[in-house]
């Protein structure tokens, strides 16, 4: 479909078209687009009028030319469907699917949606509960009675006779024989020029060629399943931006399959992501889903209160945990109950995922739930991370370095996060305390026993400690291909994000900037600088994943 207007002045209609009066502009401008003629010029305030009732203050000089005003048109119908969906039972006129205009003009599905570039009005609807496209009987009538020509053309496609099946035969292997092995769609529209068929028509007898005929197939390369490294990669270069018109030229496939390929290997990781959720009895009901997606209770401002002394001698990170005030208790529970939530729906769509049938707007959705959810989750734990930094400054001694307990603590505190039942009344504070003192009472006597066990004396010590110090040379030489991938990945970040993580973690020498040095300097609150580090370390992690490296965490 086309997608660009040729008049800003016309897309502005659906973006101010009072919800009232939608329905009546979308028939109103249906009605409009079958009387323009596209050799004339329309001024746009008839046009304007003709769709809205009244003439605009302004554009009023603006004259068009048919052929622009039936581009923009069509595309002004496609937005005012996107905002009035109406049951189909609703309207007075049947409403026929894709599926249908294909078997009652019989034509392929594809040769129905090249029409609607050309004239055949579309509409979204809400058939058996979801939005679908459909169409009008009377935009089908019409399109056929101003088409007829090409409409009969079409509708041939099952009558084409032996001899021009051959004829597509012989003119698709010369052509293949002179630089277009692979090429199926450019070959195809080529022969349906000269021929005066429909591009699916010499696809589909090509491929219906090449299926009965293995052995003298024309197109070798798009028979046989793909292996799974093929797949893969051809995932992996669709994440890096290469276009699917690109890939189906790359691998001998059609952009259908290409798409298809892609989804399959989405729904196949999505999978295989662990998804740990603490249900509830209030996630089925659907009254419930307003509260629980709702804003996060607000926090009355208590008379006196102080801001949170920040202890001395911390990092500028561990200070700046300090700034995130603490949650109350109906806070946790809105934050735990949404997360949870949130997770709960993304696994009811996962258990029906097929990975061979997975459509794109499944995949999205599942991950937009996992996303919500993720960046509630990291709410909740810079929330909680002071929590941290308070127990391990009770448990550091001369023998535990205070950063590695940090970290360590850090880690159980994540555990808990996605352990907590928040519907049985409790403070997170208290389960996560528990838990993370659980976890230093096993990990720190371990460690000292691992440390003393066999040594008496210092002497002994040094001799038992093993030298595992690189040689300087591989040394330098392994700092500098990790400073020139840690570059290469910062490269792929923008502006803003690569300024903000660098001065954060005080990267190639530059000094460590708290969220509120950073705030002042980009003129922006310390929480916008907050969002875009952990927008910016996200992107990382997953560079970091896709290209399987081993990198220091840029992590909190």
């Amino acid at each position: 479909m086309v997608t660009a207007y040729r008049s800003p002045a016309l897309k502005q209609l659906a973006r101010f078209a009072p919800r009232e009066r939608r329905q009546q502009q979308l028939d109103r401008t249906e009605t409009l687009l079958t009387e323009i003629d596209p050799v004339k010029r329309y001024p746009y305030d008839y046009l304007c009028f003709r769709i809205t009732g009244y003439r605009p203050d302004r554009d009023s000089d603006l004259v068009l030319t048919g052929d622009d005003v039936r581009h923009d048109l069509r595309l002004l119908l496609e937005d005012f469907a996107r905002l009035v969906l109406i049951p189909a039972e609703q309207v007075e006129e049947p409403v026929l699917t894709v599926e249908e205009v294909s078997k009652k003009l019989n034509v392929s599905t594809r040769t129905v949606s090249r029409w609607r570039r050309q004239g055949l009005i579309a509409r979204r609807f809400l058939l058996e509960g979801r939005p679908k496209l459909g169409f009008l009987e009377s935009s089908v009538v019409r399109f056929v009675a101003e088409h007829r020509d090409q409409v009969e053309r079409g509708s041939r496609f099952r009558h084409l006779t032996e001899s021009e099946r051959e004829e597509i035969i012989r003119r698709a292997r010369r052509m293949a024989q002179f630089g277009g092995q692979g090429k199926l769609a450019e070959i195809a529209r080529r022969i349906a020029r000269k021929m005066e068929r429909s591009p699916e028509t010499i696809r589909t007898t090509l491929k219906a060629y090449d299926r009965e005929n293995p052995d003298r197939a024309i197109f070798a390369t798009t028979s046989g399943p793909l292996n799974d490294d093929a797949k893969a990669k051809i995932h992996r270069l669709s994440r890096l931006g290469v276009p699917v018109e690109t890939l189906a030229a790359q691998f001998g496939r059609t952009r259908s399959s290409i798409y298809r390929i892609i989804n399959e290997i989405r729904a196949e990781r999505l999978l295989e992501t662990k998804l740990e959720c603490v249900a509830n009895a209030t996630f089925d009901d659907p009254q419930c889903r307003a509260e629980i997606l709702g804003p996060m209770p607000e926090v009355a401002a208590a008379k006196g209160a102080r801001k949170a002394r920040i202890p001395k001698g911390l990092p500028p990170y561990l200070a700046s945990l300090y700034e995130v005030p603490l949650l109350t208790r109906e806070q946790e529970m809105h934050l735990f109950r949404k997360m949870n939530y949130l997770k709960y729906q993304a696994g009811k769509i996962r258990e029906a995922l097929d990975p061979t049938r997975a459509r794109s707007a499944e995949l999205d959705e599942i991950e937009r739930l996992q996303e919500e959810a993720l960046a509630v989750k990291n709410q909740i734990i810079r929330c909680n991370l002071r929590l941290v930094v308070s127990i391990a400054k009770r448990h550091v001694n001369p023998t535990n370095n205070f950063f590695e307990l940090v970290s360590d603590g850090n880690m159980s505190l994540i555990r808990a996060v996605e352990k907590f039942d928040f519907s049985r009344g409790n403070k997170f504070s208290t389960y996560a305390s528990w838990a993370i003192m659980k976890n230093y009472a096993r990990s720190i006597p371990e460690e000292n026993f691992r440390r003393d066990r066999f040594v008496t004396g210092h002497d002994e010590m040094f001799e038992a400690a093993a030298d595992t110090r690189a040689d300087e040379h591989e040394y330098e030489n392994t700092l500098k291909k990790m400073q020139e991938t840690v570059k290469g990945m910062l490269g792929r970040l923008d502006e803003r994000e690569r300024k903000i993580i660098i001065s954060r973690f005080g990267l190639g020498g530059v000094n460590e900037q708290t969220l509120e040095q950073l705030g002042r300097e980009l003129g922006i609150t310390k929480e916008r600088v907050r969002q875009i580090e952990s927008r910016a370390q996200t992107k990382l992690r997953r560079i970091a994943s896709e290209e399987k490296l081993e990198l220091p965490m840029f992590d909190s």
